[in-house]
């Protein structure tokens, strides 16, 4: 069940998307809002799914040197099985399905063409339910982000014209 959120919800999600260290004072301090009712709403977001404070990094910057996206078509009725077990793979780092040409698309993040060689050929293509697959390496990132919209226009933002 997705919680309601108001425009405080989305307005606490959009100023830890851009620095999810924040404290709870601050982010007090910045929007008005009482620390322990921050606190209060931050924690149930995180308790319902809504939201996940974590540590992004690049990964062409850590040692990861293959990213490729994967469309992977199913057998009729599979697309949801393939999808869960994808997810569990960890390499995988967005796994959904879709409509069009592919039932799932995958992004999966490797060390180098021998661990890409080794997922694509050895645990994706073995899993039941995928009947084809195309790939498509990534060349270079021009914007990898986490931070989707949520109807709220961080002031900071429109100051420091970003």
């Amino acid at each position: 069940m997705k919680p309601e959120l108001d425009e405080v919800d989305r307005q606490l999600i959009a100023i830890l998307q851009k620095d999810g260290r924040r404290s709870f004072k601050e982010i007090s301090e910045e929007t008005g809002i009482p620390a322990s009712s921050v606190r209060y709403r931050v924690q149930r977001l995180e308790e319902s799914g809504t939201l996940q404070i974590v540590g992004v990094a690049d990964p062409l910057r850590i040692g990861f040197d293959r990213l490729a996206m994967i469309g992977i078509k199913t057998e009729m009725g599979r697309a949801r099985q393939v999808c869960e077990a994808l997810a569990e793979m960890p390499e995988t780092s967005y796994v959904v399905l879709t409509t069009g040409q592919f039932d799932v698309m995958v992004e999966v993040v490797c060390r180098d063409v021998e661990h890409y060689t080794e997922l694509l050929h050895d645990r994706i293509a073995r899993q039941e339910g995928i009947v084809g697959a195309e790939t498509f390496f990534v060349l270079e990132a021009y914007k990898l982000a986490y931070g989707w919209g949520t109807g709220y226009s961080h002031p900071s933002s429109a100051r420091n014209g970003k």
